[in-house]
């Protein structure tokens, strides 16, 4: 942190000319403002080509609408244009879950809206193939990689194909992309085909090119899916079985005149490999472009710590599982404390921590006791509808890491911002193990500011089983241990659950009883998200399909804004208010 200028990534001529390269191996387009950071996806990908000797360009958010100067200003690169949305979807960045244009952008200078167009990827890749037909492009990050094949698209309320039919795009990467990123570097400046590689997806025009085989498996076509919901869902249902594959096989999906094919992924990143992909030299800082302004998620995740990337718990309307991996892959504690030393040393940095976190928090290092038994097991959850048997789900590890980061020097406090999982550390009974009833009281006692956050997503079973979401009854046992804890220890703290309107299988009955469900009672229901159908989720399927994926059976599905209006205002604290809204969508 706060090492050199020179460590950054040109942006324009002018700092090209600073650093007299006299060529630029990959240009990178991204829809987020530039940030050195290892929270965001095209700096760790700059970062990672640049620690393989290649010179990386960067052009945050390029203008689409002018006359394409951005594109244009560093020219042709020597290998490839590389391009993402940024962080986040470019529709989800932009709408509300009604369909409503957002007036702000946290990964923008000052939080201004506007600075990127809606299907980012597909925008710039389209400029990039008309000005420059015969460079690569190579699509990634969260937005190509769950556009991979046939999906719903919420905002046009339609099935889409491939986005790399739709932009017309040499390459997709897709998942955390820096061992399938280096490959295809090396690969085009040897002069190799890509379309073997691991983790990446291409769109074969030729059916001699296509593979074949007991490895592959073959999808309906995209044109099948849109005539008929049920093949859609079948597709669905055998893209998320090997996705949750260790070893899944290659997915083959005919779309139009060719066909889109998806390698499978390398295995999970062991822990030598993690640790170099966060030893990075990275700045911790926004490019100097914005110097005076300010990067709301920045703002947000300066002071985190990532320590693992993936998630088991298979949650229907959540991406992670698509995107990073069932599988647990979690760097060494030598490598979080490294960062967190770091961190500490910054000038800027007051003392706390605001996050030891990952997509789930506490399932670091966590994993199958045999892990044999892993790689037969297709299971979508390790949790649900219950705990694996095979499943290690000690907090023992995690507790250890929690102690010796808050040991760094310059540390005062840390906080545990992500997501906690509580039926890895609860069940019917009770805790599982002393070290499940340790980790609870630690993060309640030292690693909170007093509001605990869990999110049970609805009380009523069949809602749950629709988000693959363990019982409500288990928020009771949590929330009687939170009050002992607190209790014991003299603390007026909350305990903060967050929930789920509108999501496939939720009606107004279902939201009037969540509203009136005795084990909420005392606790204000003020922490409501309106379900936005986002590709590549089950949720999503569930939602266009009007489906439940397993039976095939019809569920409801509240599609109508006012109606989800009417869900959602069982949360509003003004009760005058809400029957209004009532009255109205009745």
């Amino acid at each position: 942190m706060g090492r050199s200028q020179d460590y950054m990534f040109p942006t324009s001529l002018k700092e090209l000319e600073r650093l007299a390269w006299d060529h630029i191996d990959v240009i990178l387009f991204c829809g987020d403002a530039f940030v050195d950071h290892p929270s965001f996806g095209a700096a760790v990908i700059a970062r990672h080509l640049q620690s393989l000797g290649y010179l990386v360009a960067v052009v945050p958010q390029p203008n689409w609408r002018d006359d394409l100067r951005d594109f244009r200003k560093f020219g042709a690169p020597r290998l490839f244009f590389g391009v993402t949305s940024g962080a986040m979807d470019s529709m989800v960045n932009h709408y509300t879950a009604n369909k409503r244009l957002r007036s702000d952008d946290a990964y923008t200078p000052d939080g201004k809206a506007g600075r990127r167009p809606d299907y980012a990827v597909r925008t710039y890749t389209r400029i990039l193939k008309r000005l420059y037909p015969d460079v690569p492009v190579v699509i990634g990050g969260i937005e190509a990689s769950l556009r991979r094949l046939t999906h719903y698209d919420y905002w046009q309320d339609a099935l889409l194909p491939s986005i790399l039919v739709e932009s017309g795009a040499d390459c997709l990467i897709y998942g955390m992309g820096e061992r399938p990123v280096a490959e295809v570097a090396s690969a085009i400046d040897g002069g190799r085909s890509l379309l073997h590689i691991p983790q990446t997806a291409h769109y074969i025009m030729s059916a001699g090119e296509v593979p074949s085989g007991d490895d592959t498996v073959f999808l309906s076509s995209h044109e099948e899916c849109l005539a008929d919901k049920k093949v859609f869902v079948r597709n669905f249902n055998i893209i998320e079985t090997e996705a949750n594959k260790l070893c899944p096989k290659t997915i083959i999906e005919p779309c139009g005149n060719g066909f889109v094919v998806v390698n499978p992924p390398y295995p999970p990143a062991c822990e030598r490999e993690m640790d170099s992909w966060y030893a990075l030299p990275y700045t911790r800082l926004p490019h100097p472009r914005y110097a005076g302004k300010t990067i709301p998620a920045y703002e947000m995740i300066k002071n985190s710590i990532t320590v693992h990337r993936g998630c088991f718990g298979g949650c229907s309307f959540c991406t992670i599982a698509a995107h990073q991996g069932k599988f647990i892959q979690s760097r060494s504690m030598e490598s979080v404390v490294d960062e967190v030393k770091i961190l500490a040393g910054h000038p800027s940095f007051k003392g706390v921590i605001s996050d030891i976190g990952a997509p789930t928090a506490n399932m670091y290092r966590m994993g199958g006791k045999d892990f044999s038994r892993c790689a037969a097991c297709v299971r979508k959850s390790c949790l649900y509808p219950r705990r694996c048997p095979n499943l290690d789900c000690s907090h023992a590890d995690i507790l250890k890491l929690y102690s010796l980061v808050d040991s760094v020097p310059g540390v005062r406090k840390s906080f545990i911002g992500s997501g906690i999982r509580y039926d890895l550390f609860l069940d019917g009974e009770g805790y599982i193990d002393a070290s499940g009833k340790e980790y609870f009281e630690e993060v309640v006692l030292r690693h909170t500011s007093g509001r605990f956050k869990v999110a049970p997503e609805h009380t009523e079973q069949s809602v749950l089983d629709m988000m693959n979401k363990p019982p409500f009854r288990l928020f009771g046992t949590l929330r009687r241990e939170f009050s002992s804890i607190v209790g014991r220890h003299g603390l007026k703290y909350s305990i903060v659950p967050y929930f789920i309107s509108g999501h496939p299988g939720c009606g107004v009955r279902e939201m009037k009883a969540l509203a009136s469900n005795p084990l909420l009672n005392g606790i204000n229901l003020d922490q409501v998200q309106e379900f936005t159908p986002t590709p590549m989720t089950a949720s999503s399927v569930q939602y266009y399909s009007c489906m439940d994926l397993r039976t095939m059976k019809s569920v409801f599905v509240e599609k109508s804004i006012e109606g989800k209006k009417r869900q959602k205002s069982f949360f509003y604290k003004n009760a005058r208010f809400s029957d209004e809204i009532r009255k109205k969508t009745l």
